[in-house]
């Protein structure tokens, strides 16, 4: 953050607010983790806060400390309606265009407060007073943390900020694997740690806690595999029915699409998950290297992202979508034979 953007908050901040911390659509454990530790934050220098998301977020989630407190739109409706509209300040959280929060778009685009943007998408949108925006950073959680200390806050760190960011940065960086990963997140990491965040605890809370019908999913997953080596790309695809039939609950194809990327020799991976609800086929893509799926992404899906994990959608059906997928392919051949 810039000296410029610390005085603008600081003005902001510097009496007790009304705030509301708004997450994106589909919150995952960024979202989740650097809204619940912002509102810590925030809470704890008395400003009268609340934790705002579109829609349900996955329940191996649900632990971390204040979830109990964040109120959904698609739950709270007239509660989440009245946060907004009485709010005097909006944190937006791991995103940069309103469209990414489904239902709630609309109403914070009718609202006239300071937005306050904290992200690490590329290409924001120019709707915030203060923009933090960093695409080198790991995550957002972990700006969170930057913002605090921009802010001369760390030693307010508490346990609950602590464990929330982590579990955002963790789950953000594949447990710290993905290229974004770099020195300064392993410093931030240590702090949070050193102000009482489990390490193993939250890994444990995480990633030990598969149903039954959740591993019985991921082995559909991966019978529905396919590879193709002539453009070093591999798919996997889930059908509504296939969904059902293993009693599907919000996050359980959570890192599905890490297991194509995971095939020696493929840089480039996607799943495709039928949604009948909504009228659509879900993408997540994931790459290795120099191959941007954020630009594939908003080329051909909808959707956005990071230059190596991104998401999108498609109104067409399952198969449809996968076929158009496969014809596509040839117009990045060069791109991903060449990917390093």
């Amino acid at each position: 953050m810039n000296e410029e953007t610390i005085q603008t908050i600081t003005k902001l901040l510097e009496s007790p607010k009304r705030i509301a911390i708004v997450g994106h659509k589909n919150p995952d454990g960024d979202a989740i983790g650097a809204s619940l530790g912002l509102y810590h934050f925030l809470k704890g220098r008395g400003h009268n806060t609340k934790v705002v998301m579109p829609n349900d977020f996955p329940g191996f989630l649900k632990w971390l400390p204040g979830c109990d407190d964040v109120i959904t739109y698609d739950k709270d409706t007239q509660e989440v309606r009245e946060t907004i509209q009485k709010a005097e300040i909006i944190f937006t959280m791991d995103f940069n265009a309103l469209n990414r929060t489904g239902d709630l778009t609309e109403l914070l685009e009718k609202a006239t407060v300071d937005f306050v943007m904290i992200d690490h998408h590329p290409q924001p949108d120019d709707y915030a007073v203060v923009t933090y925006s960093d695409i080198t950073m790991s995550s957002t959680s972990q700006m969170v943390y930057h913002f605090i200390e921009a802010l001369n806050g760390v030693v307010e760190l508490s346990p609950e900020i602590a464990t929330n960011l982590y579990a955002g940065i963790m789950t953000d960086t594949g447990s710290f694997r993905f290229q974004a990963t770099t020195a300064t997140t392993h410093n931030v990491i240590a702090k949070l740690m050193e102000s009482g965040a489990d390490n193993s605890e939250i890994h444990q809370n995480i990633y030990d806690t598969n149903s039954p019908d959740k591993l019985k999913l991921l082995g559909v997953a991966l019978k529905n595999l396919e590879i193709l080596p002539e453009y070093r790309t591999a798919y996997i695809s889930i059908s509504q029915e296939e969904l059902d039939d293993n009693k599907f609950r919000k996050g359980d194809t959570e890192g599905f699409v890490n297991y194509a990327l995971s095939i020696k020799g493929i840089v480039f991976a996607a799943i495709f998950i039928e949604n009948k609800q909504e009228g659509i086929t879900k993408i997540s893509l994931r790459s290795n290297g120099s191959f941007s799926v954020n630009d594939f992404a908003r080329n051909h899906f909808n959707g956005g992202g990071h230059i190596n994990a991104a998401g999108g959608r498609s109104d067409k059906s399952l198969e449809l979508t996968i076929t158009d997928f496969i014809s596509i392919l040839p117009n990045y051949k060069n791109a991903l034979i060449n990917a390093s």
